[in-house]
């Protein structure tokens, strides 16, 4: 899996076509094992995969409670196949799906920085 840090932020993007009964359990244990040793803003570039089956779709829900309140999970640059099963699944209502990595990138800034408002708020 390539990987790269963007300002705080883990950008993962799988090298395989396929999330599946093959793969699924690879890609959730090198995921998971990023959140555990640290990762808490991570956006998946799924631009390579075009096919994700029900067991690489359970990969990406457990990997979404596993970093549940600790952290972010941005998902982004679907494919027009994945895009029809996160929609058919309503799971494009569970994850937050963005267009690109750029849009996706944005998008956790902005939430780190509601986040750290939250915070202030909360604390004063």
């Amino acid at each position: 899996m390539e990987e790269r840090d963007e300002g705080g932020v883990l950008v993962l993007k799988p090298f395989f076509k396929r999330i599946d009964a093959y793969t699924s359990a690879s890609f959730k244990g090198e995921v998971a094992d990023r959140i555990m040793n640290g990762a808490r803003r991570i956006v998946l570039n799924l631009e390579r995969v075009d096919f994700i089956d029900s067991t690489g779709l359970g990969a990406l829900i457990s990997l979404l409670k596993t970093i549940g309140e600790l952290g972010d999970f941005m998902i982004c640059n679907i494919r027009p196949p994945v895009t029809s099963l996160f929609k058919v699944t309503r799971m494009d209502r569970v994850f937050r799906i963005h267009a690109s990595e750029e849009e996706a990138l944005r998008a956790m800034s902005e939430s780190a920085r509601q986040s750290q408002i939250a915070d202030r708020t909360s604390d004063g």
